[in-house]
This record gives C-alpha cells, structure tokens and sequence, in this order.
C-alpha cells in the first residue's frame, strides 16, 4: 500500500497559519519542533482521516508572489461532508474576510466546491 504520509508548506507566520487550519478546518497540532542551530520550526496539523499537514518556517525564505494560475501545487482541498457545510464554512471565511474566489458551486465535472484564498495566499478548496 502507498499512501501521502504528509503535505509540507512554508509560511512567513507559523502561529497564524497553524491557528487557521485548526480554527477554521477542525485541524489538531502537535507541540512544534524547533532546531535552534538552523532556526526551522514546524507543527504538524492532523485531520479526521490520518491526513497530515506540515506548516515550516526558517530564516531567509523567498516569499514570492502566489499567482492563482501557476504551475506546481495550486491547493489543498478539504472534504467538510456536506453541501450545507460548504456553504457554511465558505460563509464564515467570508466574513471574517478571507477572499472567496468561486462558488459554493457544483463543477462541470461534479463536485460541490467552494474556494478562498486562505493562508498567506494559498487557495483552500471546500468540498463534500
């Protein structure tokens, strides 16, 4: 069997983006892991189903501007169970003044979705 043990991001501010992945997605984080001879710092954030999420931040990090049409990763998507906590949770995010950029819809290929700009500028996909 081979599964995704983990998906890793840096961000600028560990203490924010940890707080939004459990605040708003239901995330649980560990203690944090700091190397004080390199200055990195992380906390996994776990999910329900065993999915995982390393945050890292370290001195002297490029912070590039995260275009919403470039290659590589372009999100993380959740599975929050149903339509009505799409719309929710989307609802919540709004109005705490995070950018919705389409629906809550559903897709030409079938899934019922919503998307923010979340963390630092990387786009959260909800969905059933």
């Amino acid at each position: 069997m081979m599964r995704i043990e983990h998906i890793a991001m840096y961000v600028k501010n560990l203490n924010s983006a940890r707080d939004f992945f459990v605040k708003y997605l239901n995330g649980t984080s560990n203690g944090g892991y700091h190397n004080p001879s390199t200055g990195f710092r992380s906390f996994f954030i776990s999910f329900d189903d065993g999915a995982r999420l390393e945050i890292m931040n370290k001195p002297g990090m490029d912070d590039p501007e995260k275009s919403l049409n470039r290659t590589g990763f372009v999100h993380l998507a959740f599975s929050v169970g149903s339509r009505e906590k799409v719309d929710k949770l989307t609802a919540r995010l709004k109005q705490d003044g995070y950018e919705v950029i389409s629906g809550p819809r559903t897709t030409g290929d079938g899934y019922y979705e919503s998307c923010i700009v979340g963390v630092e500028g990387n786009q959260i996909e909800l969905t059933i």
